[in-house]
């Protein structure tokens, strides 16, 4: 299980709910509706990783903190 450093970038979230669908343990909503990581830890890291995937704007940053490889979105070649 790798180390995960998890982000929701607010500007692009549209409030859609699919991260909290995927990881409730994860995600919740703040006081504007908009997604924020409340515990980092709450889910396998490929629940987390699936939860990144669900968000329709890809608003959702995850990365390797070991490694420093971000694991989603994919990076731009």
């Amino acid at each position: 299980m790798a180390k995960l450093v998890t982000t929701v970038n607010k500007a692009r979230c549209v409030m859609s709910g699919d991260c909290m669908e995927n990881a409730p343990s994860v995600f919740q909503m703040d006081e504007e509706g908009k997604s924020e990581v409340f515990d980092q830890s709450g889910a396998a890291d490929a629940v987390i990783i699936a939860a990144a995937r669900s968000c329709p704007v890809k608003a959702i940053t995850v990365v390797d903190q070991q490694s420093g490889v971000q694991l989603f979105p994919p990076p731009k070649k």
